[in-house]
Order: C-alpha cells, then sequence, then structure tokens
C-alpha cells in the first residue's frame, strides 16, 4: 500500500507516516517510480504508535515499545521498561501542568490588582 494509503487507513498524515520512518519506528520499501509502499501490516503498528503518542510518550518513548507494537498494545502485559518510560512521561506532564497552574495564578493575582475585579480561571 501506498503511504497516501496507508494515511488514509489510519487516520494520520504522510508527512506523520515519514517522520515515524525516519524515527525508525515502520519501514517502506521503495516502487519502481519512487513511491513508499508499506505492507498493510503496517497499519496496525501505524494505530498503535498513535494511541502511544495520544497517550501523552514521544516517538522516543514509543521505541521501547517497538516489540509489541504489532498486536494489541492494549491487550499485552507491558514490559518494566515500558512502565518505566510511561511513569517519567507522566511526571514530565505533571510538572508542566503545575507550571502552567503557577502561570495563570500569578496572571489571575495581577489581573485583580489591576482591575480590582475578581478574575476566575477557567475550569
Amino acid at each position: 500500500m501506498r503511504i497516501g494509503e496507508l494515511a488514509e487507513a489510519t487516520g494520520t498524515t504522510p508527512r506523520a507516516l515519514r517522520h515515524c520512518e525516519q524515527a525508525g519506528l515502520i519501514t517502506s520499501e521503495r516502487a519502481a517510480k519512487g513511491h513508499r509502499l508499506c505492507d498493510t501490516a503496517t497499519a496496525v503498528r501505524v494505530r498503535d504508535i498513535r494511541r502511544l503518542l495520544d497517550a501523552g510518550l514521544t516517538l522516543d518513548d514509543v521505541r521501547v515499545f517497538l516489540p509489541c507494537l504489532d498486536g494489541d498494545i492494549a491487550a499485552g502485559s507491558p514490559s518494566d521498561k515500558a512502565l518505566q518510560v510511561a511513569t517519567r512521561r507522566l511526571a514530565v506532564m505533571e510538572e508542566r501542568i503545575a507550571a502552567q497552574i503557577a502561570v495563570r495564578d500569578r496572571l489571575a493575582t495581577a489581573l485583580r490588582q489591576t482591575t480590582g475585579a475578581r478574575i476566575r480561571p477557567a475550569a
């Protein structure tokens, strides 16, 4: 299947697929005219990669999951290394959220001091 067809089948873009290929997460072969061709089974791998990326992992993080990307990633037991990667990524997210909350609170305080109005953070 051509990369465009794979993109359509997996709800992603050819650019994202080329990026995944460059990162070593998927492979393709070149057709006679230079088009990238992927095995139809690559769609499962791409969907699993997307699931992990949507969960907040990075492409570097996803490399740890390579041994289980060609099956039902949600059904298998994660390795200790995969759990460590996911735990570290969660800690990074929580730190970023805390930092953004602190910035939001400082801005709300500044607005209250400037306008005298009560500013409530959005939920």
